[in-house]
């Protein structure tokens, strides 16, 4: 039987999709999309040139030469870093390197507060566990994804054959190497494409401004436009001998990349050709309507109330003790990010109507499948199946937010679970310990306690019967309704409370683990954890999962039916952490009436906001210094000082740290943030309105070279005025 009889109507159709995505297309607007490096050549690289770009499409994605996908990093498990030297020197956002700079920080040793400056090589700091990972190549590998797969297959089956393929495929690119290689899914699976990356784990910190200049306005103005925040932080990257990926150890030297990109100091004008590389996180641009009113009504709603509550114990308890400033800065980080991004996703979801939208959008759908009846059979019950599938999903969706956002928000709950894992696993004292030392370092048990009481009051205050654990009976029994009674003897009674407490666990353990284990299940909260656990495998996963199934393979269907229907556009994939490209301009925008803003921001803005008295806007007194004595160098521009400046690229989480380059591929930026109208760009973009946020490269070197005093640094940079 040969390869064409043994492919499947839904393989075909796959490569049929692939055809339509990648042929030669029109339409494309240089605002929207975030498009995949590979297939510029193929799709837009036209578009791009005619938008201002002065490159080929080789010199941005190619496996021939060098190029600017080699300049290009995974930094850490979520963000993207850029390299700037031949010796290995990278860029990041300050607040990607947050974890790494709070890790080092001390009472003593304050980098967050004061910054920290390698002088030399030998003073840069390792960072255990921190990674930077480079694309090597990707591949289009639809065709053999489909291999062997046969029509009437159960999903189940499906499912079992693709990710044995999977695994044939990663096998077949990685043997022998030390890459490693992940196949993912675009256009809801109706093409698949292989990333094949090398991963570096000797990487080191360099410099990081304090906290004042790299988080200035702080949560008073993240997602927020004007922005005058230097978002930046540096690494190098160490390799062994031979150039390849090494432990730790003090003889490995700077890697030498493939690409480190040039430097463009020369300043930026508005209408100027912008565009970013990196790695995009999640989007949702085909969301069908039910969702988008889910998620304005009922799910982010609900997860932006508990956040608000946590937000504000940490804060207090934060604001008192330095200590525990430390401890929780990353946290509190982590938790008001996407706390602020969801209000401002309702706020411009909302003002741009796009339920309505949406709805307008699928009664075109309709009206396209009802002109063709080859395509109503094909397509017809996608739309009622949306609504079917929506609408029993509604409790499901809620209670796992409610779980995820509530229930495991407790530090102490998570952590108890993932301890009884580990014990029930055989894991050894030495590795258990190790874990629990890394908690308590930053754990303080005031807060979480807190946290436990509000956290248990808005979960049972908002579920049903269905969804409440039995021990809910012992609050409103034994502790009388008060969730602050309960909490406090949770934390009393339990072993994971203290390091001393969690020590006794441990050396029973390490004489007899059967015992151990049985002890561990009769902790209060391993008991609380486990009956959610139970209820939440029996009543709510398992239901769910199947809906979420139903619905991705009607999102498959619906996807191939929208790229059928708009073969003459050009739709690109959802972001999903693979390596994306998207163009725009610098531009300013106007968000309502009597609003325009410009394009850029000055230091001046920075000592405005420092006389209206918030924690947010201290001023270090160096950079005030500098500001009133106009020492500002080469980096200044007619006695100011550039701080950061927006552009129309499409951009998401992850891509933070993302080089902004212009039209020659050089740096002029590093992105950090979209503008709050903007944040819903994820869901649905309005090139009016969305903005990507980014520091100017200037201040970048001027904090650098005037303000830090390390400007050796720049000494190993292509600097081009």
């Amino acid at each position: 039987m040969n390869k064409s009889q043994i492919v499947s109507k839904r393989g075909f159709m796959w490569v049929l999709v692939l055809v339509l995505v990648t042929a030669g297309m029109v339409n494309v607007r240089a605002d929207e999309g975030m498009w995949i490096p590979m297939l510029l050549e193929k799709y837009n690289v036209e578009a791009m040139q005619e938008a201002g770009l002065r490159l080929s499409a080789e010199d941005i994605y190619s496996i021939n030469q060098d190029c600017l996908k080699d300049a290009l990093v995974i930094f850490g498990r979520g963000c993207t870093g850029e390299m700037i030297s031949a010796d290995g020197l990278l860029l990041t956002n300050h607040h990607c390197g947050y974890g790494a700079i709070q890790r080092h920080s001390s009472i003593e040793n304050d980098y967050l507060t004061h910054g920290f400056w390698a002088m030399s090589r030998e003073e840069e700091l390792p960072n255990e566990g921190l990674t930077v990972t480079y694309l090597r190549y990707m591949k289009d590998v639809t065709e053999e994804m489909a291999e062997v797969i046969v029509g009437g297959q159960d999903p189940g089956e499906l499912e079992e054959q693709m990710n044995l393929n999977m695994r044939k495929l990663i096998e077949a690119a990685t043997e022998g190497s030390h890459y490693s290689a992940i196949i993912k899914p675009f256009y809801y699976g109706n093409a698949y494409y292989m990333f094949v990356y090398e991963t570096f784990i000797d990487v080191r910190l360099v410099g990081a401004p304090p906290e004042s200049i790299g988080n200035f306005g702080a949560d008073q103005d993240n997602w927020m436009w004007p922005r005058h925040t230097g978002d930046f932080s540096m690494f190098r990257v160490y390799a062994n001998e031979d150039n390849e990926p090494a432990a730790y150890d003090p003889s490995n030297q700077p890697y030498k990349p493939r690409k480190h990109l040039e430097i463009a100091a020369g300043g930026i004008e508005e209408g100027d050709f912008t565009m970013v590389m990196g790695y995009p996180g999640s989007t949702q641009q085909y969301l069908y309507s039910a969702a988008v009113r889910s998620m304005l009504e009922t799910t982010l709603p609900a997860k932006i109330d508990l956040r608000t509550t946590r937000l504000e114990i940490m804060d207090r308890h934060m604001r008192a003790d330095d200590v525990v400033r430390i401890q929780y800065a990353s946290k509190y980080r982590g938790v008001s990010n996407a706390w602020k991004k969801w209000q401002g996703i309702i706020l411009g979801l909302t003002r741009n109507h796009a339920v309505e939208v949406k709805l307008e959008e699928e009664a075109q759908f309709a009206a396209w499948l009802a002109a063709d009846g080859e395509r109503t059979l094909k397509y017809d019950a996608v739309l009622d199946e949306f609504d079917r599938l929506y609408k029993e999903m509604g409790q499901y969706e809620l209670a796992l937010d409610m779980m995820n956002e509530s229930v495991l928000s407790i530090e102490l709950f998570r952590q108890a679970s993932r301890v009884g894992r580990m014990m029930t696993q055989g894991a050894s004292v030495e590795r258990i310990e190790g874990q629990m030392a890394g908690f308590y370092k930053d754990f303080h048990r005031p807060i979480d306690q807190e946290i436990c009481a509000a956290m248990l009051e808005a979960y049972f205050s908002r579920m049903s019967a269905s969804f409440t654990p039995a021990f809910a009976e012992e609050i409103t029994g034994k502790y009388k309704g008060s969730y602050s009674s309960y909490a406090a003897a949770l934390y009393d009674k339990s072993v994971f409370a203290s390091p001393e407490s969690f020590a006794k666990l441990m050396a029973k353990y390490s004489k007899d683990a059967a015992k151990a284990n049985k002890s561990l299940e009769k902790d209060p909260i391993m008991v609380a954890v486990n009956q959610f656990t139970e209820l939440f495998m029996m009543e709510a996963i398992p239901v769910y999962g199947k809906l979420e199934d139903a619905l991705q393979r009607n999102y498959k269907t619906y996807m191939a039916a929208l790229l059928e229907k708009e073969q003459d556009h050009l739709l690109y994939p959802d972001a999903n952490f693979t390596m994306r490209l998207t163009y725009g301009k610098v531009d300013g925008y106007k968000p309502r009436d009597g609003v325009d803003y410009r394009y850029y921001t000055n230091l001046s803005g920075i000592m405005d906001k420092g006389t209206e008295g918030f924690v947010d806007y201290t001023i270090p007194d160096k950079l005030r210094e500098l500001y009133e004595s106009k020492d500002f160098g080469k980096y200044g521009v007619n006695g100011t000082m550039p701080v950061c400046f927006i552009a129309s690229n499409h951009t998401s989480g992850g891509n933070s740290g993302s080089p902004v380059m212009d039209a020659d591929g050089r740096l002029i930026g590093i992105n950090f943030d979209r503008n709050w109208e903007g944040t819903m760009s994820d869901v649905h973009y309005d090139p009016s309105l969305c903005r990507n946020i980014s520091v100017d490269i200037r201040y970048v070197l001027f904090i650098i070279d005037k303000f830090a005093g390390a400007e050796y640094l720049l000494d190993e940079m292509d600097i081009l005025w």
